[in-house]
């Protein structure tokens, strides 16, 4: 991009993600957005740009990258078509409904050198990322155990996936990112009680390389909404609440209990409790501005095509696990063999 040149950004879809991507492009530093693809058009007269109703029309209007913010059934063809007309790409999460697409997409993109990123927006969330930072200070000593709850009502906008590929997906990137683990097995039960053709509730059990112990519940039929992580180690455990970005310490106590009762029912000692106070900017801000950065060419973190396929990966074994009611292998070794085998 030639010097001062703002990027010129178009999105995809106005559904709830959609309005939110179009409120943080219009005001993101160095970019401008030029159009919008939705076949609904904008129903609130509020947008700045123009809304058109077949993506081939903002291509006409030249854009640097893309927002695909659509339905997660049409991101192969949305996808496949920004890159075949050389346009970098941050496609919301999941990035595919299946392994087969999502594997597509990624030859697309890396194929022509083309920057393209997921939207695990979770990554970017300030609990976590002060939380990846202490654990790779060492302040939780060995990993036990990551624990993870995400509940709340039926979000009535989701038709195409379940609540494995749309909600669950968040919890697979964090987990792996923050800890730096790879999953190597899945056992997952999933029900159906909304009436839909997909799940909409699922527990996870599962393993991660260095044999640290993974526990997913996820559903979207609770009224209480909830989004928290729990990491427990040798030094305590960190509980990051995602939904108001607060992380606090539960240390293990270094003090005996005298009380005899107490220490009755009490394994490890209760000590020092910490809530720290850090930074908190908008997660879905911060991620415009790393993807901004990445195709602007600087150096930036942003969650990748193959790391977004990953995810996609270890979702489609909680799906078999649950399907065939065992345990089901989603090691790296496994899953290059069915990458393979997709390519051909």
């Amino acid at each position: 991009m030639s010097e001062g040149r703002k990027l010129r950004a178009g999105l995809i879809g106005l559904g709830a993600m959609g309005r939110n991507h179009a409120r943080i492009l219009s005001g993101l530093d160095g970019v401008e957005l030029v159009g919008i693809v939705d076949p609904a058009g904008d129903a609130t007269g509020t947008l700045h740009a123009p809304v058109v109703p077949e993506l081939g029309e903002l291509l006409a209007l030249g854009i640097d990258y893309a927002v695909v913010a659509c339905p997660t059934a049409l991101h192969e063809q949305i996808g496949l078509e920004l890159a075949g007309n050389g346009v970098c790409a941050l496609i919301e999460k999941p990035l595919a409904q299946s392994v087969e697409a999502a594997t597509r997409l990624v030859e697309a993109f890396e194929s022509r050198g083309l920057v393209a990123g997921v939207g695990h927006i979770e990554r970017y969330n300030p609990a976590l990322q002060n939380l990846r930072t202490r654990l790779e200070a060492g302040e939780l000593g060995e990993v036990y155990q990551v624990v993870t709850r995400r509940q709340g009502p039926f979000p009535h906008r989701i038709a195409d996936v379940g609540v494995v590929m749309d909600l669950a997906t968040h919890d697979i990137d964090l987990t792996s990112w923050v800890t730096g683990q790879e999953y190597t097995s899945v056992s997952a039960r999933t029900v159906s009680r909304s009436g839909r053709l997909h799940e909409d509730m699922v527990a996870v059990v599962g393993q991660l390389v260095d044999g640290t112990m993974v526990n997913h519940l996820v559903n979207w039929l609770s009224p209480l909404k909830e989004r928290s992580t729990v990491i427990t180690g040798d030094k305590g455990c960190f509980v990051a609440d995602t939904l108001t970005a607060d992380l606090t310490f539960y240390a293990n106590g270094a003090i005996d209990t005298e009380w005899e009762a107490l220490r009755a029912f009490r394994g490890v000692a209760e000590g020092d409790m910490v809530r720290y106070a850090i930074p908190k900017r908008e997660p879905l801000l911060v991620e415009h501005e790393r993807f901004r950065d990445a195709v602007e060419g600087k150096e930036s973190d942003i969650v990748t095509l193959r790391q977004g396929l990953r995810t996609v990966q270890v979702a489609a074994g909680l799906l078999e696990s649950a399907s065939v009611g065992a345990t089901v292998d989603v090691g790296p070794t496994r899953i290059d063999s069915v990458d393979r085998t997709v390519a051909r």
